[in-house]
């Protein structure tokens, strides 16, 4: 009896999702056995279990209650003491409490220095040759033919002409990425794209338009037969807003919006309205786009984009000059990207040798150019933190170091590009003595030549883009928009070898504080160092995660190979 009651009961579970219950009066006759009939209830005993419970219940919520009370505690103070630990041994008290600051947290490279220097100009082995640095080739594969002009996404029949106008800011190299990414966009709506406006900001303080770091007409007539491109919008269209561009239908998209979502939500508006505004326009096209649309993105970027010619014409002149102060190497020479300026500096929230003088300086600039962002409840900042994980800038006494660790030699010409460092005198002092023939724009240029470039910061980009591009070794010291594009544009001339140095600033720093270490074990390590960069430098990533540091602008190929066999630089 008992085992025919157990699937009725099981039938009535799943079919009320209760549990355990009596089954109704028709589930009941559809048994071949009656039901054993209920016990008699005993009274007494389920008074006296009704009494333990009552009797039970108080002690049971009070104490689950101090359990409660303890736990929260716990979670609270914790991260307190996780922190405070992480203060204790990072932190600029670590001396004063006896604790041993873990490796690599507190700078100590000046000192590092002082200690090797004696041993670096002892050092007699043979200098790298710069003709000789990058060893890794890449097999070229044969390249597909481009695209053709009309292989643009035909949404719908052609119909009036309709217009894009998008919004550019940031600095020389953001600018360029929207501008790209315009073009594409023109492309993939069938649009008309006006010459793209670029906005003043704060921080880079320059009013430069396209026209001033581009040349328009090389751009329009480069993109002809693929995209339409005008200088500004025809008057009938400029009629139906009262001539002001701010009447104009603006759009803020999402970053990184998909193409479903520019046919879906944007196409028909701009179908409906001839012309539409998007700002900002920064990052606001997937990268993951048919290759039709991927081609003009190249395009626009190896082809398209030329530099104006006051731009390009001085350019051109520091390159020869350049590559005449480097004869004893061959007219080959180094170029390192540093970003040691004290905003960088002070928005790194790292700590150097200045000491209190230092630090209160760069509290200052940080009130100064992002006011209480540093101070916010919750924010805990910490030094010796973002050290160990690679975030500080490299000093140009660091990064001096690590290129004669590497092998080049003092007479190595070495290219400069760089805003006004922090505390100049002092912090470049050590990397002449490593590398005396050190050049920058302004030792290069007269200052009747550059009189024209002061206070246009996107303009003296451009020029330290342009002689970057053209060395024989890159050296990239924070990341960034520059080092991204302009490792993607030595890839696309370089048959697919991006020929830079990118330091492992986590392994670096931990060098640089072992006081014990000997100038041949560090050579060691920077030679090792060295060659995975030569190893990455002409590495293809498999699988793209769709994102600036590994775009089609830093890693062009084969996205954009078809204009490399075509501009015979394959």
């Amino acid at each position: 009896m008992g085992m025919k009651a157990k699937p009725h009961h099981q039938h009535h579970y799943n079919g009320n999702g209760g549990g355990g219950g009596g089954g109704n009066g028709s589930e009941s006759s559809s048994s071949t056995s009656p039901s054993p009939p209920p016990s008699p209830r005993r009274h007494s005993s389920t008074l006296s279990h009704c009494r333990r419970k009552l009797r039970s219940k108080p002690i049971s919520v009070v104490a689950g209650f101090l359990l409660l009370r303890r736990f929260l505690r716990f979670l609270v103070v914790l991260p307190l003491l996780y922190v405070s630990g992480l203060i204790m041994c990072v932190g600029p008290f670590s001396g004063l409490v006896g604790h041993t600051p873990l490796p690599g947290s507190v700078y100590r490279s000046h000192e590092m220095f002082e200690l090797l220097w004696p041993h670096i100009q002892a050092d007699n082995s043979t200098p790298i040759e710069l003709s000789s640095v990058w060893r890794y080739r890449r097999k070229l594969k044969e390249q597909k033919p481009c695209p053709p002009s009309t292989a643009g996404l035909q949404l719908e029949s052609p119909g009036p002409s309709v217009y894009l106008i998008v919004e550019v800011n940031g600095g020389l190299n953001q600018q360029r990425s929207a501008i790209c990414n315009a073009v594409a966009l023109a492309g993939l709506l069938n649009a008309i794209l006006v010459i793209p406006n670029f906005e003043f900001h704060n921080v880079w303080r320059d009013p430069s338009t396209f026209g001033d770091i581009y040349d328009e007409d090389h751009f329009i007539a480069t993109l002809d037969g693929h995209v339409k491109v005008v200088k500004e919008l025809p008057e009938m269209v400029l009629e139906r807003y009262d001539h002001s561009i701010a009447n104009i239908p603006t759009l803020r998209v999402q970053a990184w919006a998909p193409v479903r979502y520019y046919k879906g939500e944007v196409y028909p508006i701009l179908q409906r309205q001839g012309v539409i505004r998007i700002a900002p326009f920064a990052n606001r096209l997937a990268m993951n786009v048919p290759p039709s649309i991927q081609h003009l993105r190249c395009l626009a970027n190896y082809e398209a984009l030329k530099f104006s010619s006051p731009i390009s014409n001085l350019a051109k002149k520091l390159v020869e000059r350049m590559t005449e102060k480097s004869s004893r190497t061959g007219g080959k020479y180094v170029s390192i990207h540093l970003r040691f300026e004290e905003d960088m500096v002070a928005f790194s929230c790292c700590l150097y040798d200045g000491g209190e003088a230092e630090n209160s300086e760069m509290n200052s600039i940080r009130q100064k150019g992002w006011g209480d962002k540093f101070k916010r409840k919750g924010r805990v900042t910490l030094p010796g933190l973002n050290r160990i994980d690679g975030k500080c800038p490299l000093t140009p006494l660091e990064v001096g170091m690590m290129l004669r660790g590497m092998g080049f030699d003092n007479s190595t010409s070495i290219y400069l590009a760089s805003g006004k460092i922090y505390w100049a005198e002092k912090h470049l002092a050590p990397l002449l003595k490593m590398f005396p023939y050190l050049h920058t724009k302004e030792s290069l240029a007269t200052p009747d030549e550059l009189a024209p470039f002061k206070g246009y910061s996107s303009r003296l980009a451009a020029l330290d883009y342009t002689v970057c591009l053209s060395s024989e070794v890159f050296v990239t010291t924070q990341g960034g928009n520059f080092p991204h594009f302009l490792m993607g544009h030595r890839r696309f001339l370089n048959g697919g070898h991006a020929k830079t140095i990118i330091p492992d600033k986590r392994k670096l720093v931990v060098l640089l504080h072992d006081m014990g270490i000997s100038w041949k074990d560090f050579k060691l390590e920077m030679e090792a160092m060295l060659t995975e960069s030569d190893r990455k430098g002409k590495i293809i990533p498999r699988v793209k995660k769709f994102t600036k540091k590994s775009s089609v602008y830093s890693y062009p190929l084969p996205d954009c190979g078809c204009l490399q066999k075509h501009n015979g630089t394959g």
